[in-house]
């Protein structure tokens, strides 16, 4: 979906509304920029743009972007890759991520993503809330099963969809649970995006028993 752009004179904030959520850490973070019930929803010069840029960087889908028309700094990937498992919910991913589809085409580059697990977002591999209506429900708990252990959590991250199956991930990355209780330091990973493993947040080959189905 093509981004919407919001133009000030030192900055431009952009919206990708497939990728939202509503999550409202915009509009929490700064109602006077971002406002629903207003026409443009999103006002950048309400606001410096430090503090533009620093609010648009808490949106977890990605959703909301920003460059800086002023030469203040753009956004940089953060210094680890993170992926959280939200309580029933989606994939959060945080880093210097790419994601690749199933021929390793590269479809984006971004530091802040939201992934369906659910398997019922109809824009796959985003989550869209589906979850919601589905009533997937899973805790966000990682399992004691033994795992490879990886080494640094820096550098790039690479996410590959896959013909009805999982999301095949390579690279440095921690993983956290819902409750930020545990977490494992991985260099590679499957993880379930058909909502039907018995070891969420990980693929247990459920999506070819049950004929899940994403191109």
């Amino acid at each position: 979906m093509t981004r919407k752009a919001y133009s000030a004179e030192r900055i431009t904030v952009t919206f990708d509304p497939g990728r939202c959520i509503h999550a409202r850490e915009c509009v929490r973070g700064l109602p006077g920029v971002f406002d629903a019930g207003k026409r443009p929803w999103v006002q950048p010069d309400n606001a410096h743009p430090d503090t533009v840029a620093q609010v648009v960087t808490r949106c977890p889908t990605g959703a909301l972007q920003f460059r800086r028309e002023d030469g203040g700094g753009q956004e940089s990937p953060p210094r680890e890759n993170v992926v959280i498992v939200a309580e029933d919910g989606p994939l959060y991913v945080r880093g210097d991520v790419e994601l690749r589809d199933h021929a390793g085409t590269t479809l984006l580059e971004d530091t802040r993503l939201a992934l369906c697990r659910c398997g019922e977002s109809r824009n796959k591999p985003f989550c869209d809330n589906s979850h919601r209506g589905s009533g997937f429900r899973d805790a966000g708990a990682l399992d004691d099963s033994p795992h490879e252990e990886g080494g640094s959590v820096a550098g790039r991250l690479v996410i590959n969809t896959t013909v009805n199956g999982p999301l095949f991930l390579k690279g440095g990355f921690e993983i956290h649970d819902a409750r930020g209780e545990a977490s494992r330091n991985m260099a590679r990973a499957a993880l379930c995006r058909c909502g039907g493993s018995s070891t969420r947040p990980f693929c247990d080959g459920s999506h070819a028993s049950w004929g899940w189905r994403d191109d």
